[in-house]
């Protein structure tokens, strides 16, 4: 980190609006208290940094942890929120595709994973729209594993 002022002073003031806030007994929202609201604090101190520090290998760390806090406050409290781990997939993918658009660098990489999340959350909907009769869970568990090695193998093998 080139300018070391902007991540420990966001994390400070967000963990000191955090211990404020729960020693006042605000609550925002049911569960605030609780750690994924930690680590949406850490993630954005890694996003603000990112972007504002102009130091973009920032944004894949910023985004893995603000969404991942996200999304266990967000299933916590909304029914029509995936539980899945397609969700954490697409949260990686999302942090590799927004980190690609300003280093111009592992573009290919974010839309991999796009596509393996997007299989992940639709798995059964594919399935069934193709007529496939098996079991979603009998094919992932026989087939799933071994293409995200094999496809992880290429990634560090593979010449540039």
């Amino acid at each position: 980190m080139k300018t070391q002022r902007i991540f420990p002073g966001i994390v400070l003031i967000g963990f000191g609006l955090y211990f404020f806030l729960e020693r006042s007994q605000i609550e925002i929202f049911p569960g605030f208290f609780s750690w994924p609201t930690l680590l949406c604090i850490v993630g954005a101190a890694f996003l603000i940094q990112a972007y504002s520090g102009n130091e973009y290998e920032s944004i894949l760390p910023g985004v893995i942890l603000l969404g991942f806090g996200a999304h266990f406050h967000i299933v916590e409290n909304l029914d029509i929120w995936p539980d899945n781990i397609g969700i954490f997939i697409l949260i990686i993918s999302l942090g590799f595709i927004l980190r690609a658009r300003k280093t111009k660098s592992g573009m290919f990489h974010g839309v991999v994973i796009l596509i393996i999340s997007i299989l992940f959350l639709f798995y059964d909907k594919i399935t069934t729209s193709f007529g496939i009769v098996e079991t979603s869970t009998a094919n992932i568990e026989r087939f799933w594993p071994f293409a995200l090695m094999a496809i992880g193998i290429y990634f560090l093998v593979r010449k540039k």
